[in-house]
């Protein structure tokens, strides 16, 4: 069974990134992929570089035109499609979503983004509540898949948990590069960390493990500052081998195989959910060690 990965270089406008990733999302269908997926807020420029109230006017509802549109989309091309949202909930609330339609269109829900990271360039904590979904998975018409988003990849535990309701492939929408103020070795150093640790997550549950980001320079208004999103969208197999990986720096959409019997195959080979003890595991709830 085959997915894409979508990348690319976000414009200024939201209409003309809608209508990218619809032709991209076409274009992986017509070369076989079942199931799609963006990179994290493909409608926009990544607008957490900087704290600037007007980014919040990029938030649409899950009842929007564009999120109907995306639907659309799935239906008619007949992909399951996992799409990254900047979401206004209403009341004053804003998440980091993604939402999970089938491939006849329907939407299948939402996963809100838990882990809002802080940090220079990504300011995500001015924009996003912190998710409230709970991890989950959803049995599409081509698969049981589960969805995280970016600096979600970081956490053992939110793969684990995405792996323990069912998911044979985690989706992860991403939106992460080096400072521009990084040298290329220590640019280079965190992109092979951050390869590193979802090929782990996807040993540790048997479970395929995919990520989608974006390409491109984006500055802060002033110039003074900004990120270089690495590309390199990838797909991991359970033995962590990454099996297909995109360029760093161009627009792709990035076609791997899933195949089904190998994760069968792992899960019989190492057997971890088997021989988890779940009764060691409460200082997992603790923040440190008090």
């Amino acid at each position: 069974m085959k997915i894409a990965l979508t990348q690319f270089a976000a414009s200024d406008s939201p209409e003309e990134n809608l209508n990218r990733q619809i032709s991209m999302l076409n274009r992986a269908a017509e070369s076989g992929a079942k199931i799609v997926c963006t990179q994290e807020l493909f409608m926009s420029k990544y607008f957490c570089v900087e704290l600037d109230a007007r980014n919040f006017s990029y938030a649409r509802s899950l009842a929007s035109k564009e999120v109907g549109a995306l639907s659309e989309a799935a239906g008619n091309a007949g992909v399951v499609l996992v799409a990254s949202l900047f979401e206004d909930r209403g009341g004053g609330l804003y998440h980091n979503t993604a939402v999970v339609f089938d491939a006849d269109g329907s939407e299948l829900g939402i996963y809100r983004k838990a882990h809002i990271p802080h940090d220079p360039h990504f300011e995500e904590k001015y924009y996003f509540a912190p998710g409230d979904t709970g991890y989950r998975s959803w049995n599409t018409k081509y698969g049981k898949i589960g969805v995280l988003v970016c600096w979600d990849q970081w956490f053992p535990e939110a793969a684990r948990l995405t792996a323990l309701a069912g998911a044979d492939i985690i989706f992860y929408p991403t939106a992460i590069g080096g400072l521009l103020s990084e040298s290329p070795e220590e640019a280079a150093r965190f992109k092979r960390s951050w390869q590193t640790v979802q090929c782990g997550h996807a040993v540790a549950n048997g479970v395929y493990v995919a990520a989608a980001n974006r390409v491109g320079v984006e500055k802060v208004s002033d110039g003074r500052g900004g990120i270089k999103f690495w590309g390199g969208s990838f797909l991991s197999n359970p033995y962590g081998e990454i099996v297909a990986e995109a360029s760093e720096n161009s627009e792709e959409i990035l076609l791997a195989d899933i195949d089904f019997s190998l994760l069968a195959e792992f899960r019989k080979t190492w057997p971890f959910f088997r021989d988890r003890r779940t009764d060691t595991y409460a200082g997992m709830l603790k923040l440190a060690e008090d």
